[in-house]
């Protein structure tokens, strides 16, 4: 027998489930294209430029300011974005580590698979 569900809370469960995906697949999207930004050299410059308009008052501030500026402002504003950077080249490069690794061991297959063929010729007589 077919059972038909015409409740509220059902519908209502239907409709958040399919925002929450909505939300998610937003939420990634934007996560990416900020991650795209911050994570280059031209966000770090911009960074470092709008650190630097607070320096004078860094200065005028005294040691504690001054040392508070370097770790809270200058520090974390401009380092983020250079680790991201670096970051994505330290994986550019494995990635073409990885697959000059997948080459030369897919060549090195071929050769054993070579040389297996002629061990078995050689026991075998051919056969």
């Amino acid at each position: 027998m077919y059972y038909r569900c015409t409740s509220r809370a059902y519908y209502l469960y239907i409709i958040l489930m399919m925002i929450n995906i909505i939300m998610e697949n937003f939420n990634k999207k934007l996560a990416t294209i900020v991650t795209n930004i911050v994570g280059t050299m031209w966000c770090a410059y911009a960074f470092t430029l709008l650190a630097i308009v607070s320096l004078p008052d860094a200065i005028h501030g005294g040691v504690a300011t001054l040392i508070t500026w370097i770790a809270q402002t200058f520090l974390q504003l401009v380092l983020l974005s250079i680790i991201m950077v670096g970051q994505s080249v330290n994986s550019e490069k494995a990635e073409k580590r990885a697959e000059e690794d997948h080459v030369m061991i897919m060549q090195e297959l071929s050769e054993l698979k070579d040389l297996h063929t002629d061990i078995h010729e050689i026991l075998h007589g051919g056969k």
